[in-house]
């Protein structure tokens, strides 16, 4: 069902990869998940996103990776999520980090959580939070040099608290917040000097 939608896109002259949902919202059932991903006809260029605090993700990645579908695996921190994702993410066999990036969803900007990313593979990294964390958290990945996300599927508030009025007030917002946490950071590091 994706085939033709990807086609047309493609034919269209899209410059950008092609992401398609792979996660439980998608299809409930882990068997179910993988047999779509073997079913397809035409490839995506990348599958968004692995869940890992959803059964069978490593089974996914492998699958999709195998298939030459890039991945970006999910893995909460902190809150709710519990230690379970990013243990299941550790243990699965990174094969093909550069076609890997962890997308990782913060309960809090709370640097101990990001102490908790050392052990990764050599994949890209972007950290993100939603809502009242989105912002603490979008401040802690600028200074640790990861990648970055905002747009209202995370927050639909300015840092000073004000409603945005577009998802492109929110990523002008974040730039300017990154903007100034990489300037602190080049003072910081010169001041140890």
């Amino acid at each position: 069902m994706i085939g033709p939608v990807l086609e047309v896109l493609r034919r269209t002259g899209v410059g950008v990869a092609l992401s398609v949902p792979v996660s439980i919202a998608a299809e409930p059932d882990p068997v179910g998940r993988l047999e779509r991903v073997a079913s397809w006809t035409v490839l995506p260029d990348r599958a968004a996103v692995v869940h890992f605090g959803e059964p069978g993700a490593a089974e996914l990645a492998q699958a999709l990776l195998a298939r030459g579908v890039a991945v970006v695996a999910v893995v909460p921190l902190g809150g709710a999520a519990g230690p379970e994702p990013l243990a299941r993410f550790l243990a699965w066999p990174v094969r093909e980090p550069a076609r890997v990036r962890l997308s990782a969803e913060l309960a809090a900007a709370d640097p101990a959580l990001v102490a908790g990313l050392r052990a990764l593979p050599p994949v890209p990294v972007l950290l993100y939070g939603r809502d009242a964390a989105a912002w603490p958290v979008l401040r802690l990945a600028a200074r640790c040099g990861t990648g970055v996300r905002t747009g209202v599927g995370d927050v639909t508030h300015l840092p000073d608290g004000r409603p945005a009025r577009s998802n492109a007030e929110l990523v002008t917002a974040a730039r300017e917040v990154v903007a100034r946490e990489v300037v602190a950071r080049a003072v910081a590091t010169a001041a140890s000097r």
